[in-house]
């Protein structure tokens, strides 16, 4: 029997339980997989509540890694005692789990367990923001909000390697100056700061080309007002709060902005993708940043580390250590 957390209905984290499951054996194309850890995303907390449907009941979280411990008929790729990371499967809150193959990403020497576990997804993240969603290059203007959290600790370092100018947001002194030392240009600090004036003060009046918004509805307006003409605004959560209304006209043709709402379970869900993106992702945690940077939760803690997440009390990204 394998230690899960198990989701009974949507809803609160009341519903979230520490119980004991048979995972059984891994059939045609899958591996099993003693975790060693698990990370904990803003994902988790949507599909707990019911924003994004799943199966009840459910096994939340969608990256993790650990070490193999078994394999299924057809899989050469992967072998019994590999170190490996996942992002975008569903059924991480577990002690082991049945994986698809193709998921099962070999760890470099460079890159701990740890590290996989807790920023996988958020590295694909930041792959899908800077080379899909907006084509980042020498000189882009980029405002991205919660500086000092999970995915923009990924994003503001690689930004900086493809020689992006970035502004960030942090809530505090303390938190800005975690986005400093990301490697974040310019830190607007506070929770009332006039972001679009900042923003535009900051580019010469223009506005940034490209906007990374994981708060939702107590920044978009502000986001908007930041993005420049022909810019592009990428809406990647809503931690602050779901989204009113949008209009054509907020976005054009005064704006003309182009407006997305990707989603990285759907950028990884092609296989052929999937490996080119996981390994670039990969490549770039071994260039840092090198450690988790968020607090560390015991697996029977998840509904801590969801609740720690979900109200604003951490910097980085929590993670479960299993």
């Amino acid at each position: 029997m394998t230690h899960v957390v198990e989701l009974s209905a949507p809803g609160g984290v009341q519903n979230l339980s520490f119980v004991s499951r048979d995972i059984g054996n891994p059939g045609p194309g899958e591996i099993r997989l003693r975790q060693t850890g698990a990370g904990v995303n803003f994902i988790d907390i949507y599909q707990r509540k019911g924003i994004y449907p799943l199966s009840m009941p459910a096994i939340l979280g969608v990256e993790g890694a650990g070490v193999v411990e078994a394999v299924g008929k057809g899989v050469a790729q992967i072998a019994v005692g590999d170190r490996i990371g996942y992002a975008g499967a569903v059924g991480g809150y577990a002690e082991a789990r049945l994986l698809p193959a193709w998921r099962a990403m070999k760890l470099p020497n460079d890159v701990s367990n740890a590290l996989a576990a807790s920023s996988l997804l958020r590295a694909c993240t930041a792959h899908m923001l800077l080379h899909k969603v907006h084509q980042v290059t020498p000189g882009t203007t980029i405002l991205i909000h919660a500086g000092a959290g999970g995915l923009a600790s990924i994003v503001i370092p690689w930004a900086k390697r493809l020689r992006a100018r970035i502004m960030a947001t942090a809530s505090t002194e303390a938190k800005a100056e975690l986005a400093l030392a990301h490697g974040a240009d310019q830190v607007v600090i506070g929770r009332n700061a006039d972001i679009a004036v900042e923003a535009r003060k900051w580019t010469d009046g223009q506005g940034v080309d490209f906007t990374v918004d994981g708060i939702g509805e107590p920044t978009f307006r502000a986001s908007l007002e930041a993005t420049a003409k022909f810019g592009t605004f990428a809406s990647v959560g809503q931690a602050g709060g779901e989204l009113g209304s949008l209009s054509a006209s907020d976005l054009g043709p005064q704006r003309s902005l182009a407006f997305h709402m990707p989603s990285v379970m759907a950028y990884l869900a092609d296989p052929a993708r999937y490996e080119k993106v996981a390994t670039e992702a990969l490549a770039a945690l071994s260039a840092g940043p090198r450690e988790p940077e968020g607090p560390q939760f015991a697996l029977s803690d998840a509904s801590a580390a969801q609740s720690s997440l979900e109200n604003g009390a951490t910097t980085g990204t929590p993670f479960l250590v299993i």
